[in-house]
């Protein structure tokens, strides 16, 4: 995977207090045309994707806080969060001026949320090692029961294979690809192609229209860029003072060239890198 160096242009910094607090944590961003969603818990900051200011809140009634994933579809204009609180469930934001939400019930453990070409909704449920594929109107498509080797499914994205690439959050991370049956095809780990040495509870996924994958390496303070022609794994020149801490939030504008990366530790920030070519 060729890549330029990518640049630190702005940082977006907790808002709505003048402390640093854990629940000003970022757990998941991502951005939709000209807006920037930033999940601190279950409170949803919005900003201005070329100015970074910041714009308004989302409130989401019900929302509780164990809300880990988010992520929008350009198709129906909304919001998808998950709640892996008591409940096991997600929530549909109407984007259109309404806020409406939607909301329903999944296998337990929800986590990171995606959108597949199919412009449905991916969701990995961690507690019960599953997949499960919905309508935007709350159907299930497809459950997936992951297989040996692969279990606490933190994200889960659809390549365009129609394989799943699959982060595992554990301390000795693994992110693996595995097929619509759930078995393993291929793993990618500390091997002798890579010098990146163990992922550490690796959680937010993004992937390149190549079916190059990129990694919220948490725990390493770092993130990594997968080559899934070469198998290559390899750390992000990523230059910030002080380094990157607890990255969990992870998203690739690639219409821009640009990369989000949300700490849920030390100042809670928002990192945005310009000049990403994957």
């Amino acid at each position: 995977m060729k890549s330029s160096v990518p640049t630190l242009t702005h940082v977006i910094p907790s808002q709505g207090s003048m402390y640093v607090l854990p629940s000003n944590g970022v757990y998941a961003v991502t951005s939709l045309d000209d807006d920037v969603f930033v999940l601190r818990f279950n409170r949803i900051e919005v900003y201005d994707a070329m100015t970074f200011t910041f714009q308004r809140h989302i409130a989401v009634a019900g929302l509780g806080l164990s809300t880990y994933g988010m992520t929008p579809c350009a198709k129906h204009m909304c919001l998808y969060l998950s709640d892996c609180g008591k409940d096991s469930s997600v929530h549909k934001v109407d984007l259109l001026g309404s806020n409406a939400v939607k909301k329903w019930s999944v296998a337990k453990g929800p986590r990171g949320l995606s959108v597949n070409i199919a412009h449905n909704l991916v969701v990995a449920c961690q507690d019960a090692n599953k997949i499960q594929e919905y309508t935007t109107h709350g159907s299930l498509v497809r459950e997936i029961c992951l297989q040996s080797g692969v279990t606490d499914p933190w994200h889960a994205i659809q390549l365009s294979t129609g394989d799943y690439v699959v982060s595992q959050y554990r301390l000795l991370g693994v992110v693996s690809v595995v097929g619509v049956d759930g078995q393993v095809v291929h793993s990618y780990g500390p091997s002798e192609t890579s010098q990146v040495g163990q992922m550490k509870n690796p959680a937010s996924l993004a992937v390149t229209k190549n079916n190059n994958i990129l990694v919220a390496d948490e725990d390493n303070n770092r993130i990594l860029s997968i080559n899934r022609s070469t198998g290559c794994v390899q750390e992000m020149a990523l230059s910030v003072d002080g380094g990157i801490r607890w990255p969990r939030g992870l998203c690739l504008d690639e219409s821009r060239g640009r990369l989000y990366v949300g700490e849920t530790s030390g100042q809670y920030r928002v990192l945005v890198f310009d000049g990403v070519r994957l």
